[in-house]
């Protein structure tokens, strides 16, 4: 046991593009400690394949990008944030240049020996605007970031560190301010303190809470959990999106087909070889995800099939294997040459549009807490997240954080931070007991509260989620913690919330859509869901 706490300027959990991006900037101000759960390269943003969407080209404006935002967010973005975030693109995409991201060019140089960004196109985008690095953004991105942050002397990294929850101190005027964290050390198993003046949630989305994903292991809403458990306003996590085109694989190991295949000219159509789209809207295979993820869903249904067909066969095969090489590298391994034959797909959950509520700088309602990423709900995505706006949103606001926390002076904690203590709690005697929890929350939120929601469903479900968390209690309490329980008590308190929220949203829009409320209600638009804990309530 560290008795002492380690002591930093900044505390950012997480080192995806949004927390890593944070780092760089803050490192200017002070010292940073950047913690994360595993290898500090594993996060969602390594996962992401289509890119990051930003006005670059004479063609698009903004303007054109904001409407593209608020068509996608069904009535329930924050116009000026939406405002704020495209409009800042430009200068964060520069920045990620100048920190040694390399996007995709095309054509031949320039007098200045410069080529053109190559821009894809998503759905629900009126123009080419999204920058990418062949299909693998993600990766470039994060490896990018990471080589910087590595020759900053202000960045300490702690790789394998759960955060288990935020610590909250008496600021002197009788408020609470968010001066720390508790951590377990997955090596050495003891629980270590860190102390910060600014904490900030930079932990990623929750898709693990759900069967079927595109997500990594390690996305099991750490941040969330910690935030609500805290006592932050949480918003409009009943919306859930679904990707529409996961690769099937009735044998595991399913991974995502990015949304620029389509952008390319993928159809999509059912088994009998038919496209469909034309069924549900004029955008075709391009509207928003939330429409497309509908029509599979209904299609499969109607049909009793267990995925249906993207198809490209039409473009040239050099350009696929070079426009998608590895999307076309994963296809054949699994015995599917996409340059012959279509794709099989089926919807997977892919990202939160809610999270932890902020303002426009990443600020929670607890002071001295930051969000940014995937973790937070700024306004921007409302109930739909338009394709490639994520990456977007991490790095803005990520700079936007780093520039108000800079300015604002952190309150001096007036009480010792408390040591953990663990008490009289044992090791862990059977983990089957986490094993079988883990996999009812899965399939209970992916039978009960998927991509099509009824009433019932839902109370169903949150009965069960409610009996499974007072289970998990009490293993939490009775048990010394580890890396397994933690997530699990994550994970179920997430679900929770997406299950509360749901039900507390009768009307359906953007990704939450309900049998018993087909329809949008007008008094709800710019209306957000919001779930606090109550101070009574049991973690």
């Amino acid at each position: 046991m560290k008795s002492e706490p380690l002591k930093f300027d900044y505390l950012v959990l997480g080192s995806g593009i949004a927390g890593i991006f944070f780092a760089l900037k803050a490192a200017k101000n002070g010292s940073v400690a950047v913690i994360t759960k595993k290898e500090r390269a594993d996060s969602n943003t390594n996962q992401a394949q289509g890119g990051i969407a930003s006005v670059t080209s004479k063609e698009d404006s903004f303007e054109m990008h904001i409407q593209d935002t608020l068509n996608a967010g069904a009535g329930l973005c924050d116009e000026q944030a939406v405002r704020t975030i495209v409009s800042e693109g430009p200068d964060r995409i520069a920045d990620l240049i100048a920190y040694g991201t390399q996007f995709s060019e095309r054509g031949i140089p320039n007098c200045l020996g410069c080529k053109e960004l190559d821009l894809g196109r998503e759905g629900g985008h009126s123009k080419r605007r999204i920058l990418h690095a062949g299909d693998i953004t993600g990766r470039e991105v994060e490896t990018a970031l990471l080589s910087a942050a590595s020759k900053e002397k202000n960045i300490t990294f702690f790789e394998h560190f759960f955060a288990i929850d935020l610590i909250l101190s008496d600021d002197g005027k009788g408020q609470k301010q968010c001066t720390g964290i508790y951590a377990l050390d997955a090596e050495t198993k003891e629980i270590v303190t860190f102390q910060g003046k600014h904490v900030i949630l930079a932990t990623g989305g929750c898709g693990k809470v759900y069967l079927y994903t595109t997500n990594p292991y390690i996305a099991t809403g750490d941040g969330v959990a910690m935030a609500w458990r805290a006592g932050a306003r949480i918003a409009n996590m009943e919306f859930i999106q679904f990707h529409p085109t996961c690769f099937y694989d009735p044998k595991g190991g399913s991974f995502l087909i990015s949304e620029a295949v389509r952008g390319e000219g993928a159809v999509l159509k059912n088994l009998d070889g038919k496209e469909f789209m034309e069924q549900y809207d004029p955008r075709l295979s391009l509207a928003p995800r939330d429409i497309v993820a509908r029509a599979i869903d209904n299609e499969m249904k109607k049909n009793g099939s267990d995925h249906v067909l993207l198809d490209i066969t039409h473009k040239p095969a050099r350009f696929l294997m070079e426009r998608f090489p590895n999307i076309y590298q994963h296809c054949f391994e699994r015995g599917v040459d996409l340059t012959k034959e279509p794709i099989p797909v089926v919807p997977a959950a892919h990202y939160q549009c809610g999270g932890v509520q902020t303002d426009i700088n990443g600020k929670t309602s607890i002071p001295g807490l930051y969000a940014i990423g995937e973790v937070a709900c700024t306004g921007l995505h409302g109930a739909n997240r338009l394709a490639s706006n994520s990456l977007l949103e991490a790095v803005v606001l990520a700079h936007r954080a780093a520039e108000c926390s800079s300015h604002e002076q952190a309150s001096e904690t007036k009480h010792e931070i408390p040591v953990w203590e663990s008490g009289n709690a044992q090791n862990a005697d059977e983990l089957v007991v986490l094993n079988h929890n883990w996999d009812e929350i899965r399939r209970l939120m992916w039978d009960y509260v998927g991509i099509v929601r009824s009433t019932r469903r839902l109370q169903r479900a949150k009965a069960r989620i409610e009996n499974i968390i007072e289970e998990i209690r009490e293993y939490y309490w009775d048990f010394k913690v580890t890396k397994e329980i933690l997530e699990l008590r994550n994970i179920a308190r997430v679900a929770w919330i997406i299950i509360e929220s749901a039900l507390q949203r009768p009307e359906s829009r953007g990704l939450h859509y309900t049998l018993d409320y087909p329809l949008p209600v007008p008094e709800l638009s710019q209306k957000s869901t919001v779930i606090i804990r109550a101070p009574s309530s049991r973690s």
